[in-house]
């Protein structure tokens, strides 16, 4: 056994109900006098009652997903002239986003707030949208200093949105058994990443304002970004990347609806992963286990749903085949990549 393993400096506050008591505690920690609050309007009242004891001096809430360049340069210069010492970002994974690029120029200090399972909050990854094209990076300026998780915050977040940001994090774990930096502690936290979100995210299918269920989801949703930040994007990740980025296709949704196919792309070459998925799903394979927990989830299913039409993929595929890791377990090539968006387009059968 031979590896280099890198862990990422973060406190995390995990405690439902606790939200607005945690940011005054991880604000006072750092010091901040001049808080700027980042949280789209639909999060804008969550918001106000979480940094409600707080020294706040901006509320911005331009938030757009995929973080287009001009939206970020906005927010930097919203954050300067309000003379910002900290960020308090309270949403998803665009929210998130949008304060990883401020931070990326300014070096502010970021305490995330998560009201989705996206995950972004636990990576030092960085994306910004130019035109029709997604550039992504690694900085330390952009991980979040702190993260407050209140799962009590997750029960207004709808049972389709949870089930898609929920998958979006599986995709996350899957991906970090074969991502070019993959390593034995980043797959014990992968697998167990999948274990409590194949358990949770039924629960919440179920009874959208189970506590149990969210909590599992949000843990779940902690361990997949820390295994993810540590072993890097693997090829789901950049063929969803380039499908968001050129295409504006939902983000979430688009990596629940694409992980099946790239699971059964890898799976043949990957048995360490399989073995590790299946016996993390309880089933007889990996994909068998994935498939039975969207048939349970009803999650999305084709993407031509969301506006990926079949005549789109050759430039998708041009833009694709040059990111795919060098360690993708399955030779990528300009055919094989087509046939896996044709049938994820299609909602074809991934096995």
């Amino acid at each position: 056994m031979k590896f280099v393993h890198e862990t990422s400096p973060q406190r995390i506050r995990f405690a439902t109900g606790a939200a607005a008591a945690g940011v005054v505690a991880e604000i006072g920690l750092i010091g901040a006098k001049r808080v700027m609050v980042i949280a789209g309007v639909p999060e804008a009242g969550i918001a106000k009652s979480v940094t409600a004891g707080l020294p706040v001096v901006l509320h911005h809430d331009e938030v757009v997903m995929h973080v287009p360049v001009e939206v970020a340069e906005r927010a930097r210069a919203a954050a300067s002239a309000a003379g910002a010492d900290a960020i308090v970002c309270v949403g998803g994974g665009s929210t998130t986003g949008l304060a990883k690029g401020v931070a990326l120029t300014t070096g502010l200090p970021i305490v995330a707030v998560p009201t989705t399972y996206a995950g972004s909050e636990a990576t030092h990854v960085w994306g910004l949208t130019q035109g029709a094209r997604k550039t992504t990076g690694t900085d330390p300026r952009v991980l979040p200093v702190s993260i407050v998780y209140d799962a009590g915050l997750m029960v207004t977040l709808p049972v389709d949105l949870s089930v898609a940001s929920g998958l979006n994090a599986l995709a996350h774990c899957v991906d970090s058994l074969w991502a070019p930096r993959a390593d034995p502690i980043n797959a014990a936290f992968a697998t167990e990443g999948v274990r409590v979100l194949a358990a949770g995210l039924p629960k919440i299918v179920q009874d959208p304002y189970s506590i149990e269920g969210r909590e599992q989801a949000l843990y779940g949703a902690y361990l997949a970004a820390v295994s993810f930040a540590s072993a890097g994007s693997g090829l789901h990740h950049k063929i969803c990347h380039v499908l968001g980025g050129k295409y504006d296709l939902p983000h979430a949704q688009t990596h629940a609806t694409v992980l099946p196919y790239v699971l059964a792309f890898n799976a043949p070459n990957a048995p360490a992963a399989e073995e590790r998925l299946r016996t993390a799903f309880g089933a007889s394979t990996a994909g068998a286990g994935l498939q039975a927990l969207r048939q349970a989830l009803d999650a999305p299913r084709a993407l031509r749903d969301f506006g990926f039409k079949e005549s789109d993929i050759p430039a998708a595929v041009e833009d694709i085949l040059p990111v795919v890791p060098v360690t993708n377990p399955t030779l990528a090539t300009a055919d094989n990549l087509a046939d896996l968006l044709r049938s994820a387009c299609e909602g074809n059968d991934p096995e």
